[in-house]
């Protein structure tokens, strides 16, 4: 792969229109940030579950705040790469060298688009019923490439679906985003059906949508290393790294302002990643503005601060280092996971007090059980009236599929993937809130 043709300002499903306009006061990677900022999907993060229920009266994240952060230290990143590749001669007369760093922050904010409502346990709950009981019965339906997608439910396809697919009354290519925007997204560059054979429990894309990523890697000159499988854009690394740094970190944080951590825990865990003798300066900083700041909010945000400007440092290193490796789709591991020693070990102990802690705290625990039930009970109301239209409950309940996910073919896999669009477009108080209304909990409210 090079540089030259992986940063391509091309428009998906506007091949044909003109990129560059000198007088434009955006840059094209400039305008698919926009795009997706001002986007309904992008504003319904907010309204989804990123770790911790909601908030009440103390603010956490959601998947809209945690997709900003994102977004903020994959442009760092980004920027800072594009300071290391400018030094290089062979990259001199690149004319999008320096849009790596908006590339970056567009597809951070897209990396969680389609993750359904209620976490990870939204997807396994969609991807349950179609491997148990009255769903399981469906297989016979489908190809087995088809079948995969169904029973595999994943976020990071879905959100290639909802960036490239014209749903009904949209334009040809979804988002029309770029193709270095969209290709900086796909972690896992394979269909579902794959999975076996890489090892990995996730995917890029869906059977629907494997041609609209062959285009785009035919494009960009993204290597097929096997038969289906793909090499990774090189900046996906940097989209990978930026959602690495932040959730770990910010879920420390998180659990600090819950109380579920204690202060001095929280700060050992963040200043782990210094080495106590190589940055000796930087500790000693640290302890002198904590003097002067009394606030432990912000004694840990300022700790928090310094710890992801270091991580974003070495993770560029990191990739600088095997830039070769990278560019010829050979480097198998994570930028953070090749970082310094030091901050490997405070990062693989951050993970160790997530898991423990957060991960399984009660309020996680309860959200996460109550998504399960919520988007299980939806997904199978709703299949099984797509497949059976006829009836009079059918009838009414896919009258509240909004029309850019209706579907009016024969097709039935087609037809699940609209309820599958309709389904994990849902924010958490919209599932919840159809949920009790079909099943009869509670009456919609009168205006």
């Amino acid at each position: 792969m090079n540089w030259n043709q992986l940063l391509s300002a091309k428009r998906f499903g506007q091949e044909n229109r003109n990129a560059i306009n000198k007088h434009e006061i955006r840059s094209q990677f400039q305008r698919d940030y926009d795009r997706l900022i001002f986007s309904s999907p992008f504003r319904r993060l907010q309204n989804k579950t990123q770790v911790f229920p909601l908030p009440g009266s103390i603010f956490v994240h959601n998947r809209l705040t945690h997709s900003l952060e994102v977004s903020s230290v994959g442009r760092s990143l980004g920027n800072l790469l594009t300071e290391k590749l400018a030094g290089s001669k062979n990259y001199e007369d690149n004319p999008y060298l320096d849009g790596i760093g908006n590339i970056v922050a567009t597809a951070c904010l897209a990396h969680d688009l389609g993750n359904p409502p209620f976490g990870h346990s939204g997807e396994e709950a969609l991807s349950y019923y179609f491997t148990h009981d009255e769903g399981k019965k469906l297989e016979s339906k489908f190809t087995r490439e088809q079948w995969a997608d169904l029973c595999n439910f994943e976020g990071n396809a879905n959100a290639f679906r909802l960036l490239t697919h014209a749903f009904n009354g949209r334009r040809k290519g979804g988002f029309a985003l770029t193709y270095s925007s969209i290709a900086a997204i796909i972690k896992y560059p394979w269909e579902a059906h794959k999975i076996p054979e890489v090892g990995k429990r996730k995917y890029g894309f869906f059977n629907t949508e494997k041609e609209n990523y062959q285009i785009i890697a035919s494009e960009l000159g993204i290597p097929e290393v096997k038969p289906g499988i793909f090499a990774r854009h090189p900046l996906v690394y940097l989209v990978e790294a930026a959602d690495d740094i932040c959730y770990q970190i910010m879920d420390i944080e998180d659990a600090h302002k819950l109380k579920i951590l204690s202060t001095d825990e929280t700060k050992k865990l963040l200043l782990n990643f210094y080495d106590e003798t190589e940055d000796i300066g930087t500790l000693n900083r640290i302890a002198e503005t904590c003097e002067e700041v009394s606030d432990t909010n912000e004694q840990i945000a300022y700790i928090r601060a310094g710890v992801i400007g270091k991580l974003i440092k070495e993770c560029v290193t990191v990739f600088i280092h095997n830039e070769e490796k990278i560019m010829a789709g050979e480097f198998s591991s994570t930028l953070v996971k090749e970082v310094s020693e030091t901050s490997k070990q405070a990062y693989k102990t951050c993970t160790k007090i997530a898991v423990s802690k957060i991960y399984n705290h009660r309020s996680v625990l309860e959200i996460e059980l109550a998504g399960y039930k919520i988007l299980g009970t939806l997904l199978q109301e709703f299949v099984e009236a797509i497949l059976n239209p006829k009836s009079f409950y059918s009838k009414k309940l896919l009258s509240l599929i909004p029309e850019q996910y209706s579907h009016k073919g024969d097709d039935e896999y087609l037809k699940i993937m609209s309820i599958l669009d309709f389904v994990s477009g849902m924010t958490d108080v919209f599932a919840l809130d159809l949920y009790r209304t079909i099943k009869g909990i509670k009456l919609p409210d009168t205006y």
